[in-house]
């Protein structure tokens, strides 16, 4: 029987049935600028489908239950055989086929391909982000595979597939494939040059017998892994594969999947290796070398990620205060929430102009590129990522009690929002990361400098800003300690040249005053006065 004590009203419409992609002009607009004009049309229709495919009720329906029903560990048969398999919910292989269909383990087959990805992986993580761990992992492995071109010819066209293979079999009989990662151990954490397990060499040459364990490995339903062990070189990287060729399934002991604070549909565990076979990947010794390049394009996915966090955190917090009363008016009309609005939409904005520019950089290819991204990753990655989390709280309380519900999204969204900064190196590996580069490639603060000099001139508080870099640069007594604080101003510094030359006047003067100019508080909500808020708000509120 209907309740008839009150009809439901003030309430905003589901935030559904709507494209993700152009109704974000900032992701849109960054598209536009960094792909050359013959390639744009295509590009712009692909998003455009993925972006309906995001911001319909079905697909958002796949996100809420590959939440709700986690993975679960299945280590042995009915008969007692050991068989070491994760069981998924059919959305969470829904998702996955989705996003490998859409390119995002493609880019490195077409062209323009990391802008496009990069674009399609920020409004994937709006869906569900975890199942863009495996996605990433398999497209990040491309580059460490490339350090041995056999093996490279062999695996690389199954990475870039956008065939979508569930099934547990060897790979040469697969139209795709994906990866997972093992590089961390219990005893020592980021120091990876401190793991214990062995690889000892088999009688055909460059193959190898594992034992160990990872404390952590991503993904552990793939189909090969990239490992790092310790052969008679040193700290070597490997290829395990999950089914080796005539079938039989390789050793790779599933101990327990990791009770997580958000992430839960994507499976993360501890894995044994006992007498694990697995094919060496570059030479003996050159572990780290040869695997830099995967952990650089996840870094990267770390900075997309926490970009399409906080996009769909600004969209749900806008949409729901565009529709909301209270006191006689629409929420977003009154001057204080205005402020908070245009505040976190304004660090939307920097983190999709920042993660969009990075990815182009893996486009051109050139060398002045790759020393901006040895020091701009890093430090992007340190920043944006740590905006994340207070983002997406601040986003739940614009929603008041609704946003700390589970229907109003918002909460799975806080419990995803610190993960990226964890994640390939947390925030004190990047920050030191950004200073090994300062002392040791000289050429990556020559292009970063190039870069955000192609803004100077054009705002005071910018170039005062980089006056004050300039000289918290020019003092290395003592620097480990201000690492963090170098990396921070690195960040701000590139994301406020960049919205210098490329946003709109009113978002560009919103950042320089506010993250450059100190004229803004602790709080997001703090904005001077006299910025012209209306027009960020609007600019980021999605459309239905």
């Amino acid at each position: 029987m209907a309740g008839s004590t009150h009809s439901v009203t003030n309430q905003p419409p589901p935030l559904t049935g709507y494209d993700a992609y152009t109704a974000d002009p900032v992701l849109v607009s960054a598209v536009e600028r960094h792909l050359p004009p013959a390639l744009r049309e295509e590009a712009a229709g692909e998003l455009a489908a993925l972006g309906r495919t995001c911001g319909s009720a079905q697909v958002q329906e796949w996100g809420v239950l590959a939440n709700e029903n986690a993975p679960r560990l299945r280590t042995h048969d009915r008969y007692g055989h050991r068989v070491d398999e994760v069981d998924f919910h059919p959305s969470w292989h829904r998702l996955l086929g989705k996003g490998v269909s859409a390119g995002l383990t493609a880019a490195w087959t077409r062209p323009g391909g990391h802008v496009r990805r990069a674009a399609a992986f920020v409004l994937w993580t709006q869906v569900e982000a975890g199942n863009t761990c495996p996605l990433s992992m398999t497209h990040a492995a491309v580059p460490a595979l490339r350090a041995d071109p056999g093996l490279a010819a062999e695996w690389e066209p199954r990475l870039t597939s956008v065939v979508y293979d569930r099934e547990l079999r060897p790979a040469a009989s697969k139209a795709g494939v994906l990866f997972g990662m093992g590089m961390t151990e219990k005893q020592g954490g980021s120091d990876v040059r401190a793991n214990t397990t062995r690889a000892v060499p088999l009688a055909e040459s460059g193959t190898y017998a594992l034992t160990g364990h990872k404390w952590f490995c991503s993904a552990p339903m793939s189909d090969a892994f990239l490992v790092l062990a310790q052969a008679p070189g040193g700290l070597t990287c490997f290829l395990v594969p999950r089914v080796l060729q005539d079938g039989g399934r390789n050793v790779f002991l599933l101990q327990r999947l990791k009770d997580k604070l958000g992430n839960r549909s994507n499976a993360s565990a501890e894995v044994e290796f006992d007498g694990t076979w697995a094919r060496r990947v570059g030479e003996e010794g050159q572990g780290v070398r040869t695997i830099i390049g995967m952990v650089a394009a996840t870094r990267l996915d770390c900075v997309l990620g926490s970009a399409g966090l906080m996009r769909q955190a600004v969209a749900q917090a806008v949409h729901h205060c565009s529709h909301r009363e209270a006191f006689g008016a629409k929420l977003a009309g009154r001057p204080l929430m205005r402020n908070v609005l245009a505040d976190l939409a304004v660090e939307s904005e920097a983190a999709t102009t920042l993660a969009l520019r990075l990815a182009a950089g893996h486009d051109d290819g050139g060398e002045q590129e790759r020393a901006l991204l040895r020091i701009a990753v890093p430090a992007a990655k340190y920043w944006v990522t740590k905006r994340c989390a207070p983002v997406a709280v601040e986003a739940a309380e614009c929603l008041g009690g609704n946003g700390y519900v589970e229907e109003s999204q918002l909460p799975r969204l806080v419990r995803e929002s610190p993960l990226n900064s964890i994640w390939e190196g947390a925030g004190n590996v990047q920050a030191l990361d950004v200073l090994r580069v300062l002392r040791r490639e000289p050429a990556a603060l020559d292009a970063y400098l190039r870069e955000v000099g192609l803004a100077r001139g054009a705002d005071h508080r910018l170039d005062a800003a980089i006056r004050a870099l300039l000289t918290e640069l020019a003092d290395l007594e003592g620097i480990e300690a201000r690492a963090r604080r170098v990396t921070e101003r690195l960040a701000l510094v590139l994301q406020g040249a960049l919205l210098v030359r490329f946003a709109p006047s009113d978002v560009a003067d919103a950042f320089c005053a506010s993250r450059l100019g100190g004229d803004a508080g602790a709080a997001f909500g703090t904005l001077p006065h006299s910025l012209a808020r209306a027009s960020l708000v609007e600019r980021a509120r999605p459309t239905l």
